[in-house]
């Protein structure tokens, strides 16, 4: 029963992360039929973000304060009628509309799955349960690569859109009708909190020192991850000139390693190590090290070298999975949802003020060139736009070194011994 309870937000969960990724996948397509340049493809793919990094901490809020089947239910209609009005889209600005729309669907969407997994298991389980929502939302990244191309191929971009703001409605009437937000026997809450009472204690949450490292680190994690999910696809079609298909499916090796390690790293966290931060500053590590190969080879390297290489890109990357227990671990118990709300926000602001700037520089960078109509950067442009990313990445394992050791359990009040938890 608690699994169905955690799959079904899950679900909408894996939706939303689909969205992320997917104009990589679609990015030449809007080029050639809106006439635009990377800067506006950066900027359509990072709107999703403005709205989510927005609405992420009332999305908590509203988790804490109504519960997830309301809350999911409603983003996930909202999110669909984004991915169709995306579908429709006219002109830029309706682009820009659905996108918005997307993106305010997602943003309870993670924090509400997380919710339902401090609900329905027993404490010493959520790092494992954060990992595998992580999880289940890099299977959505996938899902955005090979079989979304293959679905652009058959029906068109418009086409696949529509298909999915369908699937999304289905998923929010079924977290409406099976999610139930607390276990039968669990004790309700004594009072609903006021909406001066959350907004309480998200200050509360944001005036506690030790939300910032996890928060700043996850910043630079995911401008890192939401970058190389947005250009993967157009480097390897421009630089390795191969076509969308196999471009695609180079470009989930990052998503197949993550989809391995973030459960793992999550169980050896929880079970095995019984510690958050020395494995994730270990991993950081490696990622801002095979950040500094990735661009001391980029284009050079045979595809199945450049795979690999990615591949381990992505297991390193998969430490990321540990920023949303230690901040729920230095915070209140009692506000769980707005402490991991808190921490997520840092990483959607961060791919929302990188993607459009990232473009930017890869349109500084362009010869002229076109393909089909789009524009076609050379690899001295992706070197330039990938360098943002692997300063990024050695920000992201300098910001693990100030984190406290939680151990898998909340240290709040070893924190704040003369603070009231309540």
């Amino acid at each position: 029963m608690r699994w169905l309870m955690w799959g079904l937000p899950a679900f909408v969960f894996l939706i939303g992360f689909f969205h992320r990724a997917a104009p990589g996948v679609i990015a030449r397509d809007l080029m050639q039929t809106f006439a635009v340049t990377g800067t506006t493809v950066g900027l359509v793919a990072a709107a999703y973000f403005y709205s989510y990094a927005g609405l992420m901490l009332p999305a908590g809020l509203l988790v804490d304060a109504y519960g997830v089947r309301r809350v999911m239910a409603i983003g996930g209609v909202v999110m669909g009628a984004g991915a169709v009005l995306m579908g429709a889209a006219t002109s830029v600005p309706m682009l820009y509309a659905g996108r918005l729309l997307v993106g305010a669907g997602a943003a309870p969407t993670f924090v509400g799955t997380l919710k339902i997994a401090a609900a329905w298991f027993p404490p010493e389980r959520f790092g494992f349960l954060a990992a595998l929502t992580a999880t289940v939302g890099v299977l959505g990244a996938l899902v955005s690569t090979l079989p979304l191309a293959a679905l652009v191929t058959l029906v068109g971009w418009r086409g696949a859109f529509w298909g999915v703001g369908l699937v999304t409605v289905a998923g929010a009437a079924l977290c409406a009708l099976g999610v139930r937000d607390r276990p039968p026997g669990a004790p309700a809450a004594a009072r609903r909190d006021t909406l001066r009472d959350v907004l309480a204690g998200a200050a509360r949450v944001l005036r506690n020192p030790h939300t910032w490292p996890p928060f700043l680190a996850f910043f630079c994690f995911y401008s890192v991850a939401g970058n190389q999910m947005l250009w993967m696809v157009p480097f390897l079609r421009d630089v390795y000139g191969l076509p969308l298909g196999a471009a695609a499916s180079y470009a989930t090796a990052t998503s197949v390693a993550l989809l391995i390690a973030a459960p793992c790293i999550g169980f050896a966290s929880d079970r095995l190590l019984g510690r958050r931060k020395a494995p994730l500053l270990a991993f950081a590590v490696a990622q801002a090290a095979l950040w500094g190969v990735f661009l001391a080879t980029l284009g050079a390297l045979p595809l199945p070298a450049f795979y690999a290489l990615l591949f381990a890109m992505g297991l390193a990357g998969a430490a990321f999975v540990l920023v949303w227990p230690i901040g729920r671990e230095v915070n209140p118990p009692h506000l769980d949802g707005v402490a991991v709300a808190v921490v997520n926000l840092g990483g959607f602001l961060g791919a929302a003020l990188t993607q459009g700037p990232i473009g930017a520089v890869l349109d500084a960078r362009w010869t002229g060139a076109l393909a089909e109509g789009a524009r076609r950067y050379p690899v001295e442009a992706y070197r330039d736009a990938f360098t943002i990313c692997a300063v990024l990445a050695v920000a992201a394992a300098c910001l693990t070194l100030p984190m406290r050791e939680t151990r898998g359990r909340n240290i709040y009040r070893e924190l704040y011994p003369l603070r009231d938890t309540a």
